[in-house]
């Protein structure tokens, strides 16, 4: 019979290191053959990006090989989020970039990868992609003293580049930022923008005549820019390319039919009010898919996600359990490979036969928790000072408690990094590892985040340190007001840009007991002035540029009124991270210590801009929860007590 328990200290079987290995972190996935390939991130193996194969792909064979092996790991730094850092060119031959060195190897299977680019020439490959017998690449050169320089490459697969540079073809450049290098015969298509704007702000769809060098010559731009973000291209037919762009607020589908040389005209497929397509961290991310028989397969975003099909009859949408994250990843006749998760069912790689929606299955990942321990993510929606405040509410969900009628539970406000992104309210292990213990968790989906259009996403420019903190306090005190938590144990979290809104919540609001930051920003000066080429600019929009507005950046920055921050704090940081340096999580800590404020701070080794290692995750998790129960008022069972000084 279920007991009655005060919150947060319930039993529950979902452990710090279940929250290690749920929900792999899947970076890719494509049909090789008569496989699937895909590439996931192993914190048992210090964090590292394998790449593994399943035999078959009918879901009654579930045979897994390992493709890389350790110590190689697959992964980009190109402008330092990567993306794309593998492909194959063949059933038996992988093609990736290894993290260690940043060089293009090639690994034909059951043999030592061999180098494709030169070592100690400064340079980083992302963007991975196959076609018509090439390898393209995006190309990221450093040099001492100056910003990098980016271009699109053809890569040689006979190794003739590995210890010339000059052997790699230029096919474009001259812009800061390049992205989807998209072939077909003599057509390419590309993307690009140039600082101060980010992707989202405003990229441009080029096209040219791919040259027998492999120059580009002719290129014109035909969508894009001028305050409209175009996104992945992809030929269709020999004169046919359909991207993703934002003319009238909302990431929608457009084909651009070429007429002559490089003239044409651009229409839209759709025009729904939600959104295919968000922002370009990661490069190489996909939205839509084309089947064999020219349907198009997208996902939708308003808040949650759907999945649809473009058909000659309308649109068709699947109603599959999967709304959150969603991806497409490669597509087989009428099977698509797509990796999310749903409010009930936790993220991984899924099969899915688009004319059949029943048979969705999970290639990896996709389960590990019973459904009874996961909460239902339940949409709300508040007023805020500039509009209304999107959120995800996870109440307490333990099926062997009844809760108490005289308390309400504490909560945990989530804060996004970014800030341009969205959470979009799917299970995961991270929000079950609080709620099962009587911690309600709230998601919330600021002003600036992705998934809601345009008009949401700006409504930050010129104000994050302001419209943010605003948004999660109204969140957290309506969910209050309604009854649902206990307004005097409001604790907030995050990591990066979410960080820096729970250093600023705290030193700015009244409305939370606690705060937790995971290598949070804390000073805007040392932000504009530490982190890479590809923010460099990107406070420009956000508070504005210097040093105009240096004193927007003093004033905004929570280290510059340390003297508020009076609630406890936990500070998590990676020691070698090079978007948030630790020096600004350690003058967060100093400034607490002065003031006499409790507190706690942890730094991981070998731990960058988010933690990969199984324990470094487990480590944070435990701390959390003992930080919370030390300052909320509760026991915590089971984890080790975290020293606060």
């Amino acid at each position: 019979m279920p007991q009655t328990l005060t919150y947060g200290s319930w039993p529950s079987p979902i452990a710090a290191a279940d929250v290690a290995i749920a929900s792999p972190r899947i970076d890719g996935a494509r049909f090789v053959g008569e496989d699937v390939w895909w590439s996931e991130g192993v914190p048992a193996e210090r964090g590292r990006t394998a790449v593994f194969r399943r035999a078959s792909y009918g879901p009654s064979d579930a045979r897994v090989e390992l493709l890389l092996p350790a110590p190689w790991s697959a992964r980009s730094r190109v402008q330092e989020y990567g993306g794309g850092a593998w492909t194959s060119i063949g059933p038996d031959d992988l093609v990736f970039v290894e993290h260690s060195d940043q060089r293009v190897w090639l690994q034909r299977l059951g043999g030592t990868p061999e180098p494709l680019t030169p070592a100690d020439a400064g340079m980083r490959f992302a963007d991975l992609t196959a076609a018509d017998g090439r390898l393209f690449a995006v190309r990221e050169t450093h040099t001492d003293g100056a910003a990098p320089v980016r271009d699109i490459v053809i890569v040689p697969l006979d190794g003739s580049a590995a210890d010339r540079a000059e052997a790699l073809t230029r096919v474009v450049g001259g812009t800061d930022f390049v992205a989807y290098p998209s072939a077909r015969g003599a057509r390419f298509a590309w993307l690009s923008w140039n600082h101060p704007d980010m992707p989202w702000d405003a990229a441009a769809l080029s096209v040219g005549r791919l040259m027998p060098d492999g120059a580009v010559a002719d290129s014109v731009v035909v969508a894009g820019g001028n305050g409209v973000s175009a996104l992945q291209p992809e030929w269709t037919g020999p004169d046919e390319l359909t991207f993703l762009a934002d003319p009238h607020g909302r990431w929608n589908l457009q084909r651009l039919q070429l007429e002559g040389r490089l003239a044409g005209k651009v229409e839209p497929l759709a025009t729904p009010d939600a959104d295919t397509g968000g922002p370009l961290w990661n490069l190489g991310l996909r939205w839509f898919l084309t089947l064999e028989d020219g349907r198009i397969v997208a996902v939708r975003t308003n808040g949650r996600d759907d999945l649809v099909v473009l058909e000659p009859t309308g649109t068709r949408t699947l109603g599959i359990p999967l709304s959150g994250s969603l991806l497409l990843r490669d597509a087989r006749g009428t099977r698509v490979l797509l990796t999310g998760g749903g409010s009930r069912v936790p993220g991984g790689l899924w099969l899915l036969d688009v004319d059949d929606p029943a048979s969705l299955v999970a290639l990896r990942g996709g389960a590990g928790i019973d459904p009874e321990w996961l909460p239902p993510s339940r949409p709300v929606t508040f007023e805020g000072p500039s509009g209304e405040v999107h959120a995800f509410d996870y109440p307490p969900t333990n099926p062997d408690v009844t809760e108490p009628d005289d308390e309400r539970p504490p909560y945990l406000v989530l804060v996004h990094g970014g800030p341009t992104t969205s959470v979009s309210g799917e299970a995961s292990a991270a929000v079950a590892f609080f709620t099962s213990r009587g911690i309600g968790v709230l998601d919330v989906n600021y002003g600036g985040s992705t998934g809601y259009g345009r008009r949401y996403r700006e409504r930050l420019n010129g104000q994050w340190g302001v419209v943010d903190v605003e948004d999660v306090a109204a969140a957290a005190r309506g969910l209050a007001e309604d009854g649902r938590a206990d307004g005097r144990r409001l604790a907030i979290k995050g990591g990066s840009a979410g960080g820096w809104t729970v250093l600023c919540a705290l030193a700015n609001t009244d409305v939370f007991a606690a705060g937790i930051s995971r290598y949070g920003v804390a000073d805007l000066r040392a932000l504009a002035a530490d982190t890479h080429d590809f923010e460099a600019r990107y406070l420009d929009r956000l508070v504005g540029p210097l040093p105009e507005a240096e004193d927007v950046y003093i004033e905004r920055s929570p280290l510059t009124h340390a003297d508020r921050l009076r609630v406890p704090v936990l500070i998590l940081q990676g020691a070698d991270d090079p978007v948030v340096p630790p020096a600004q999580s350690l003058a967060i800590r100093d400034a607490l210590a002065a003031n006499g404020v409790r507190h706690a701070y942890i730094e991981y080794a070998g731990e960058g801009h988010g933690f990969r290692r199984a324990e470094t995750i487990e480590n944070a998790f435990e701390s959390e929860l003992s930080f919370l129960g030390q300052v909320l008022g509760f026991e915590t069972p089971g984890v080790p007590a975290l020293p606060l000084d």
